[in-house]
């Protein structure tokens, strides 16, 4: 009889529960406050955090969307629907790539959070899911155009594999569909800068005596031409899934209208119709078909396809299950009900509307539809504005006093009073947006919402730009001196006491001398650029002063000729931390280094700063390019800079992602007592945080770890290092988690239940304890999938405590004396040992989890901010670098090593209240218990970028913006504070 997972816990009886009075004196927190990381602005409490998701549109335009954390994959399609137009839109998804850089579809019925790992750090791009076999059942023109834009993707990524031949006659009918009839100048220079064969220069004249064919041909005749060339060939919406027969031959699996398709390489060697198939299932690895008897009679009736893992197998089979669905079923299927003791199977159904439901509705409502009207394209446009352009400067430089006359008089003037473009009276650049709709992703990024564009060039001031341009400055000098903890201080140091090999030394250094070299120059390079912006030269009259994206997108080119130095960190990274255990000398100099000031956060951190740096890039490019309207001069240059930047960090992600868990547990290692090879492969950190374990003494504080496997406790020790004990681990296999307030009169507690104890704890606050119960059951639910649970815990180094009695006081007796030394020894010792999470976690009563940490990696800043504290009269002017949830804080940005710091975990953040007597603009204030400091940024961008990654979500009430606007302010200082 086959054994029911994840149902047993030790039931206790009344006697043997422990007497649980609530010790006040425990709580670091006032009453009333919350440790829970929602911070408070203006006296409100914001609850919870949204997310802000980027989506590309099938034009590679991005835009972005806010939704819940928790929230459903429908949400956010319906959204991305809602705002493209689209009426069709079962047709469509949107897709990501997971964690093997695979692209998968977002589920309707899950939530976002529970399907990516990151959703704010991750692309979604809509795309085409279900391929119709005729393109004449797509209702409507728009989506035509969607599926013609596909096949230009799909042809790009060499997806849609056909002749040369073929390939040339697409891209034609695709060049006529974006700029019009032929024309040999704007063809050449639309192939030149638009990629759409892999093999494209080798066709390109091909291309354009194809073209010549097309003329008068419209942008509606040639989608339709592209759709009906590519729905004949045999890769038309084809996406390979790799897997193995039974012989072990490699062969790629698809699914199409008809059915499965067996591919080897790109030859179609079998389809299997859904009328010949009786069954589609999957186990572990094993895709499984099975067919009905008449096919293939009673023995051949099964066959088996082995994929790369489980995951994939799965996956292919929700797609399987989709199209079979969408084309084949009349009606939506229903979902099942779940049973209530276990489920065998999984639950997977398709959520959306059958090609016979979609037909229909949009044959019903195809009347209250608003006509689609296509723009001109944004090639075309470019072409129109850059000989008109080119026809004022020299008109401009013969007869200036006539352009002037012109400008001035909206009769004669070829811009409107409103500065929008009149070619002439029948032709009009209309958009793809629909009357009281908001603009669609597709919509031509050279017009505004009005169609506003300016072709004279404008002086622009001190704008956002210019201090988004200054971040990338700031936080480029900081990254710079982090860079040096490793190539100037850290060599210095080893070199001094040979302490590393001559191997690991090559390894290391030949690796990060050569980006360190890079971003020297890099720097250089934006501070004579910011020096020319601010207006301290002459270079107004060249006009070439006010932009970064030149800049930017030299050096961002640049930057891919350090791609294989990059990959290699994994490498580095791994073999100092082995030869560190290794060498007795090593770790000596390792350890040492890391309490001097220079080494403000943990050694290994620094060496993922190059690849933390380029998502830095692609986050302030992102938001330069959303700044930027699509007619600025610097708007192209940043675009392509963000295109080169966003193609590395998309190759490194995964890379990051592991190098961020190996480093947090290279850290966890040395500073917990009592568990050996903590960096087990697959092992990953889920969160780390303060709770009280109920004992025969009451309440007792202790540190938890949870990890994808396992969960450790620990208590805090009063050795010189403030190293933290290991008192137990509870495997997750078999776990069950309980809600308990009632049943202890406990606040905030719950109940853990393990195959080998029982434990109660509680959490300082209510939104603690529902962090950890989500983040235990998610860990729970991935051990019971994970296909290697059992001998997860063969080699941990640690020792069992399994045998001792579940209140364990004997051993974790800590007087209140104890206690007290254990925080005295802290404060005396470096900055970088008080500022680990670990220990601010254990101070200040709160958790952080693996994904704060991400986050916090994410918003790294720089630059100088006023700091006021609570009693005094004046502001103190200081560099500050915001890292690891710190405030470090320095006299300027080029000291080697900060002065003071300031740990915010627990630390509330608000705008200052009436009481404070604060007359300034642009503060924020920091508070935890009676601690309080002001900060006074020098404007409203860098006091938005600071208060953003202190999690304040409105920054000004209008009361507070009232109140700021009626004070006098001083005139404006050289340094830009008030």
């Amino acid at each position: 009889m086959g054994e029911i997972e994840g149902s047993y816990r030790v039931l206790q009886t009344p006697g043997t529960r422990l007497g649980a009075q609530f010790n006040a004196g425990i709580s670091t927190l006032e009453s009333g406050q919350s440790l829970s990381g929602n911070m408070v602005v203006s006296g409100s409490k914001i609850h919870g955090r949204g997310l802000q998701i980027r989506v590309q549109g099938l034009d590679d335009s991005q835009e972005f969307f806010d939704v819940d954390p928790k929230a459903l994959g429908q949400i956010l399609l319906s959204e991305v629907f809602h705002r493209g137009n689209l009426i069709e839109s079962d047709y469509f998804g949107l897709e990501f790539q997971n964690m093997q850089m695979n692209w998968v579809w977002l589920e309707a019925t899950k939530p976002i959070g529970k399907q990516v790992r990151r959703p704010a750090n991750t692309l979604f791009r809509l795309s085409v899911k279900f391929f119709p076999p005729d393109p004449g059942q797509l209702q409507e023109e728009y989506t035509r155009y969607l599926f013609s834009l596909q096949m230009k993707r799909d042809l790009t990524e060499g997806r849609l594999i056909c002749t040369e031949k073929t390939g040339a006659l697409l891209a034609s009918h695709l060049v006529q569909s974006e700029i019009g009839d032929y024309d040999d100048v704007a063809d050449r220079e639309f192939l030149r800068a638009n990629k759409l064969l892999p093999y494209q220069d080798k066709v390109q004249e091909k291309i354009m005596e194809l073209h010549c064919r097309h003329l008068g041909q419209t942008p509606a005749e040639s989608d339709f031409q592209i759709l009906e060339i590519a729905r004949k060939l045999e890769m038309y919406g084809v996406r390979f899934h790799p897997a193995a027969d039974r012989e072990g031959t490699k062969i790629n699996l698809a699914v199409a209208h008809l059915g499965l398709q067996v591919f080897q390489g790109i030859t179609k060697i079998n389809t299997f119709n859904w009328s010949k198939i009786r069954k589609l299932s999957f186990k572990r690895k094993r895709f499984l078909i099975k067919l009905h008897t008449e096919v293939h009679g009673p023995y051949q009736d099964i066959l088996e396809f082995m994929m790369a893992s489980r995951d994939e197998c799965k996956n292919f089979w929700k797609i399987c299950v989709e199209y079979h669905s969408f084309f084949r079923l009349f009606d939506q299927p229903q979902s099942k009900s779940k049973a209530i003791l276990f489920t065998r199977g999984s639950s997977f159904r398709y959520s959306g509307r059958t090609q016979k439901q979609l037909v229909e509705y949009v044959k019903e409502n195809g009347a209250k539809r608003t006509p689609y009207q296509r723009c001109v394209s944004l090639c075309a446009c470019k072409l129109v504005i850059r000989k008109i352009i080119h026809f004022f400067k020299i008109f401009n430089e013969t007869f200036p006093s006539f352009v002037d006359s012109v400008v001035d008089n909206p009769q004669l003037s070829p811009l409107t009073s409103k500065g929008s473009l009149c070619l002439s009276p029948s032709f009009q650049m209309s958009t793809l947006s629909l009357p009281s709709q908001a603009p669609s992703p597709l919509q031509s990024p050279i017009l505004s919402e009005v169609g506003i564009i300016s072709f004279f060039p404008q002086r622009f001031p001190t704008d956002k730009a210019y201090f988004i341009a200054k971040e990338i400055l700031t936080t480029e000098r900081t990254y710079l001196k982090d860079l040096e903890v490793i190539t100037v201080w850290f060599r210095s140091a080893v070199i001094k006491e040979n302490a590393m090999p001559e191997g690991l030394m090559t390894l290391l250094f030949s690796n990060i001398d050569p980006i360190y070299e890079f971003h020297r120059g890099f720097l250089k390079e934006l501070d004579q650029r910011l020096a020319l912006w601010e207006g301290r030269s002459n270079a107004h009259v060249k006009g070439d002063y006010q932009r970064i994206g030149d800049v930017m997108l030299k050096n961002m080119c640049a930057l891919k000729e350090f791609t294989t130095f990059l990959q290699k960190h994994d490498e580095v990274l791994t073999e100092l931390e082995k030869a560190s255990k290794r060498l007795k000398k090593l770790e000596t100099v390792y350890k040492e280094f890391e309490l001097q000031k220079v080494c403000y956060l943990p050694l290994n951190t620094f060496l993922l700063k190059p690849i933390q740096r380029l998502m830095h890039y692609k986050l302030i490019l992102e938001r330069l390019c959303k700044h930027y309207s699509p007619a600025h001069r610097d708007y192209d240059d940043c675009k392509e800079a963000l295109k080169e930047v966003a193609e590395i960090a998309t190759q490194l992600q995964s890379s990051l992602i592991r190098l961020e868990n190996f480093q947090k547990l290279t850290e966890l290692q040395r500073d917990l007592i009592g568990i050996e090879n903590l960096t087990a492969p697959g092992r990953e950190f889920i969160r780390e945080g303060c709770l009280y374990k109920l004992t025969k003494k009451g309440l007792q504080q202790r540190m938890f770890f949870l990890f994808s496997d396992m969960l450790l406790y620990t208590s805090k020790g009063v050795t010189a290092t403030n190293q933290f004990k290991v008192h137990g681990q509870l495997p997750l296999h078999g776990m069950i988690v309980e809600e308990s307030e009632n049943e202890w009169s406990v606040p905030h507690c719950f109940t853990i239940y393990s195959a080998q104890r029982t434990i109660v704890v509680a959490a300082s606050s209510k939104v603690e304890m529902g962090k950890w119960i989500e983040d235990l059951n998610m860990a729970i639910n991935l051990a019971k999938k994970s296909q290697e649970k059992s001998s997860v815990f063969l080699d941990t180094g640690l020792t069992d405590h399994s045998n001792r009695s579940s209140d364990e006081v004997s051993l974790e007796q800590e007087s209140e004396d104890d206690m007290n030394s254990s925080r005295t020894s802290l404060d005396k010792q470096t900055h970088h040992r008080a500022n680990t999470t670990m220990h601010v976690c254990w101070h200040r009563n709160t958790s952080v989890s693996m994904s704060d940490h991400s986050l916090a990696v994410e918003n790294q800043l720089s630059g100088y901010l006023l700091r006021k504290f609570k009693n005094s009269n004046g502001w103190q002017k200081l560099w500050v670098v915001f890292t690891n949830f710190c405030l470090f804080f320095y006299k300027t940005h080029q000291d080697d090593f900060p002065l003071a710091s300031l740990p915010l975990l627990g630390y509330t953040v608000s705008t200052p209240d009436e009481f404070d007597s604060i007359h300034k603009e642009y503060v924020f204030k920091l508070q935890f218990k009676s601690h309080v400091y002001f900060f006074r940024a020098e404007s409203e961008y860098t006091f938005e970028r600071f208060a953003t990654h202190f999690q304040i979500r409105s920054v000004f009430s209008q009361k507070q913006r009232m109140s700021n606007q009626s004070h006098v302010c001083c005139p404006v200082s050289t340094d830009g504070w008030r």
